[in-house]
């Protein structure tokens, strides 16, 4: 019955998916009232095993086990995502929030509401926020002691999710995905968490598990959506609005997902032409006089433009001789390193050059180098002066 529960809860998961600024405004009522009837069912079933054991009916291991199912479709239901939705932070960095923010309604309708108007439950069966708290731990505890059960730790991590507690839930989804590594909705959901955890940014871990994902499989919306959000955020309209596109074969035509997706996929090729006019960074380098002696004419110098926030990847990268120095130099998306990591889709970038005396581009002690502050990727007199000693 518990993997009945999260398959459902799995296949609601895919509306986690939509993580744009919100895709659909849905009424919020049905799903309320759904969980409102299954908290009045599990309440009506409780009192059922209750009675069961008190008139001998039923073993105490029994009632302990049937109980725990109980309570993990419960936890299931009161985790489950809200509709599908999705939502863009700030100017356009979505994170899958939508799994982040679940509100337990029922649980907090019985115990802030007026429950009694619906039925008259016994006071020691009505189901707050605080014993839905303490299903979580005591599902926390049981896969202490069983650390196996992957669908434990998923329905955990959900749980933890819905509580608004991302680092538990990350690491719960890292217990799951460490025992089913090629299961592509976890990792989408354990980047989600991840990213949730780490302040709502996909840079690094989190983005990397949503391109596994996609590797394991490429049409995972949830994935497609989280994967299209990470390339927003840095500025990658065209790859954002690839990734969205690609979400719309798996959605109804004529639906409001459809449509609100289409439009977010637009905005994001808008957005894309208006990046796309290619940012060109000039500038010139210089070497300090008292470094000078230090320096051969063929050592090899590197000049390359970083993001001032965010990848440190180089954008765009220029080399030329030692005795080339002082020198002038632009830079522009032609030298990018990786394919839509580009100086123009970063507004604000830090140069630096480096002269190495091994002629690696990655630094050495006894290399020279020196840093412009963060100035505009189109910027036209950056001047860098090399005066620092690499330690």
């Amino acid at each position: 019955m518990i993997l009945f529960w999260l398959a459902g809860a799995a296949l609601a998961a895919i509306a986690l998916a939509l993580v744009l600024r919100p895709l659909v405004s849905r009424k919020a009522g049905e799903g309320v009232s759904r969980r409102e009837a299954n908290l009045s069912i599990y309440r009506d079933q409780l009192r059922e095993l209750d009675a069961d054991l008190a008139a001998g009916k039923l073993a105490q291991a029994d009632h302990e086990r049937a109980r725990r199912e109980l309570e993990a479709r419960l936890l299931e239901d009161v985790s489950a995502p809200a509709q599908p939705g999705a939502r863009r932070a700030g100017r356009g960095v979505a994170l899958a929030a939508g799994a982040a923010i679940p509100v337990l309604a029922a649980a907090l309708y019985l115990a802030v509401g007026s429950p009694d108007a619906i039925e008259p439950p016994a006071a020691e069966h009505a189901v707050t926020a605080q014993q839905v708290e303490a299903m979580v731990e005591r599902l926390a505890a049981r896969l202490r002691e069983n650390p196996g059960e992957v669908d434990g730790w998923k329905l955990l991590g959900r749980s933890y999710m819905a509580l608004g507690r991302f680092p538990e839930a990350a690491q719960a989804y890292a217990s799951a995905a460490e025992r089913a590594p090629r299961d592509a909705p976890l990792l989408a959901d354990f980047a989600d968490a991840l990213a949730m955890a780490r302040g709502q940014s996909l840079e690094g871990e989190p983005e990397k598990l949503v391109l596994r994902a996609l590797e394991i499989d490429p049409a995972n919306l949830k994935a497609l959506a989280l994967a299209g959000t990470a390339a927003f955020g840095r500025q990658d309209y065209a790859g954002a609005a690839g990734y969205w596109q690609r979400m719309l074969a798996h959605v109804p035509p004529d639906s409001e997902d459809a449509r609100a997706i289409q439009a977010n996929v637009q905005e994001a090729r808008s957005l894309a032409g208006d990046a796309g006019k290619t940012r060109t960074l000039k500038g010139t380098v210089t070497l300090s006089a008292k470094l000078k002696e230090r320096i051969a004419p063929e050592d090899t110098v590197f000049i390359f433009a970083r993001a001032a926030d965010g990848p440190q990847l180089p954008l765009a990268v220029k080399r030329l001789k030692a005795r080339e120095l002082p020198a002038a130099f632009a830079l522009d998306d032609s030298m990018a390193m990786a394919p839509g990591m580009t100086l123009s889709a970063h507004p604000r970038v830090v140069v630096t050059a480096r002269i190495s005396k091994s002629g690696s581009a990655a630094p050495q002690p006894g290399d020279l180098q020196g840093a412009s502050a963060p100035v505009a990727n189109d910027a036209g007199a950056v001047a860098v002066v090399i005066d620092t000693v690499v330690r």
